[in-house]
């Protein structure tokens, strides 16, 4: 088990501010042990240093690569964790960016694993909200319209990326889908 490590945060307004116009996430890497409190856009601008410390918390945590993160994702994570009631929730994160060892790596264990994964892109996230059931999260995701969802109720996930709409599941059983 890593130690938890919290990553600095922009020099942000607190949590509870009145502010409307603030976008923030509070994230928790499940492999790292790593969290981060950040704003990452006021009104329609997104902040390049909150978006370089999303992109180090977010990297390949098998080589510690780091890719450009496509930020619409952080409004996807933002957006999904408000639409089920929670909009400061601690997001869990499983996976961010894989560079294409990794995704080849976990290619050769599982079929679950896409060859051309949006991972390897930056524009894919697997996800869990703690005290949020997945198929609550997966159907929430599937509301917001905003990319490709994936659903791993064996492996207590969801994948959420800012590709073309669509969705499977993997493990599934018919009462799943």
């Amino acid at each position: 088990m890593f130690a938890t490590r919290s990553l600095p945060s922009s020099g942000a307004s607190p949590p509870d501010s009145p502010d409307a116009n603030v976008h923030r996430l509070r994230l928790y890497h499940t492999h790292t042990g790593e969290r981060i409190d950040i704003v990452y856009r006021r009104g329609d601008t997104f902040l390049p240093e909150a978006e370089q410390q999303l992109d180090y918390f977010l990297r390949d945590h098998r080589t510690g690569e780091i890719k450009h993160y496509d930020p619409r994702a952080f409004d996807i994570l933002s957006d999904l964790a408000a639409s089920v009631g929670h909009p400061a929730a601690e997001i869990q994160i499983i996976c961010g960016y894989r560079t294409s060892w990794s995704n080849e790596f976990l290619r050769a264990r599982s079929s679950g694993v896409a060859r051309n994964s949006l991972h390897m892109q930056a524009h894919a996230i697997d996800i869990r909200i703690p005290g949020v059931d997945t198929l609550t999260l997966r159907n929430a995701a599937l509301r917001l319209g905003r990319g490709g969802v994936g659903y791993y109720p064996r492996s207590g996930f969801v994948h959420v990326d800012t590709g073309r709409v669509r969705v499977w599941c993997y493990g599934c059983t018919s009462s799943q889908n």
